[in-house]
């Protein structure tokens, strides 16, 4: 219908209002490449997977994973560049509605963990609820400037606030598994190249860049999968994996 078809074409998601990191501060940030262009972000939360949106998924022969990645453009001798043996979306992902956009990619290898890359902690599911207004902050490639095409060459970042009461204010179709974050004014947002991406609050990965209307709007903030929902079922896909 046209609300899929209009949610869609604003996803492929975006950091506006941002500014460049200092290079490989955010360790556990993964570029997703198609082709050997960036196509989402992801994040490491453990030395062989790497979580990013449902939505994001390819067949995993065509992609690949770029750990200790800053600029897109220059080779500087840090990267690390892994195939992909597994990519396992949510067994209940709903692609009309964006709910449970949450997938696992298993890296061919374990990554090398070292100064420039770590996994990110996780929220305990026990954790203290993201209350509004908590800082958070998204990091990827995506574009800097609503209605660009042009993917920014290095790795940006923007601090947003986590908004309370998301569903009541701003979309209807908001579920339990989404969180919302943006400014209350606006100019700050994830964007189209983002998808997949980090949302971290407190030094814990909080969310995956999923969808949203437009960037940086202040009428309608980013949404994200909300992660803490998924501990039990990351752990349960990483362990049963593992021991196979």
């Amino acid at each position: 219908n046209w609300l899929h078809s209009f949610i869609l074409g604003t996803l492929q998601q975006r950091i506006i209002g941002g500014k460049e990191v200092e290079p490989y501060s955010l360790k556990y940030q993964a570029s997703i490449q198609y082709n050997n262009g960036h196509y989402c972000g992801g994040t490491l939360i453990h030395a062989q997977w790497v979580a990013s949106a449902a939505h994001c998924w390819r067949p995993t022969n065509l992609i690949k994973v770029v750990l200790s990645e800053h600029s897109l453009t220059r080779e500087e001798g840090f990267e690390q560049e892994y195939n992909v043996s597994r990519a396992i979306v949510h067994y209940n992902f709903n692609f009309k509605t964006f709910n449970h956009d949450i997938m696992l990619i298993k890296l061919s290898r374990p990554a090398s963990l070292n100064a420039n890359v770590q996994p990110v902690s996780l929220p305990s599911a026990s954790a203290l609820p993201l209350s509004g207004g908590s800082v958070c902050t998204v990091s990827g490639w995506g574009v800097t400037q609503i209605y660009s095409y042009h993917l920014s060459p290095e790795l940006r970042a923007v601090d947003v606030e986590i908004i309370p009461n998301c569903q009541s204010f701003y979309y209807w179709r908001i579920t339990e598994n989404m969180v919302c974050a943006g400014s209350p004014n606006g100019g700050k947002d994830s964007c189209q190249g983002d998808s997949g991406g980090p949302l971290v609050c407190n030094g814990n990965f909080e969310g995956i860049v999923s969808w949203g209307v437009s960037c940086a709007n202040p009428s309608y903030p980013g949404v994200y999968t909300k992660v803490r929902n998924y501990i039990s079922w990351i752990e349960y896909m990483i362990n049963s994996d593992s021991s196979n």
